[in-house]
């Protein structure tokens, strides 16, 4: 397995059991969710859907460009929710190094994002070794 199928392995895990915990706990999600947004409970199940159906893009061969696509559309719409826990947290007056990790998640979406455009180039097989023609 190469680090292409391995980073491809390790996004569907990622994401399909993120998008699952948006049903397991909403909760968290609701608290994150920003307040002007309609609706935060359809808004946290339906970007579990987006997740989970992204995760499994992944793994499928003829979807994998797609899923792509979509994981980055889908960590776009959600940055919004980063920048709201970060509110939250300090609002909460969480310690300093807990707000540098709130800090630090919002760079680290891009570079999800970055990785994500990476891996939705489809690597074109390696042509066979040429053979000398015999005379």
């Amino acid at each position: 397995m190469d680090r292409r199928q391995r980073a491809r392995l390790v996004f569907a895990a990622f994401f399909t059991v993120a998008g699952a915990l948006h049903f397991v706990v909403p909760g968290s999600y609701l608290a994150i969710m920003p307040p002007a947004l309609p609706q935060p409970l359809l808004l946290v199940y339906l970007s579990g859907v987006a997740e989970i159906m992204g995760g499994i893009g992944l793994l499928v061969p003829a979807t994998r460009r797609a899923a792509c696509l979509w994981l980055i559309v889908v960590l776009i719409a959600v940055f919004p929710a980063n920048i709201q826990m970060l509110a939250n947290g300090r609002a909460r007056g969480v310690t300093w190094w807990a707000e540098t990790l709130l800090w630090l998640r919002l760079p680290f979406q891009f570079m999800l994002i970055w990785w994500l455009w990476k891996l939705r180039r489809v690597r074109a097989p390696a042509a066979p070794p040429a053979h000398p023609v015999s005379s």
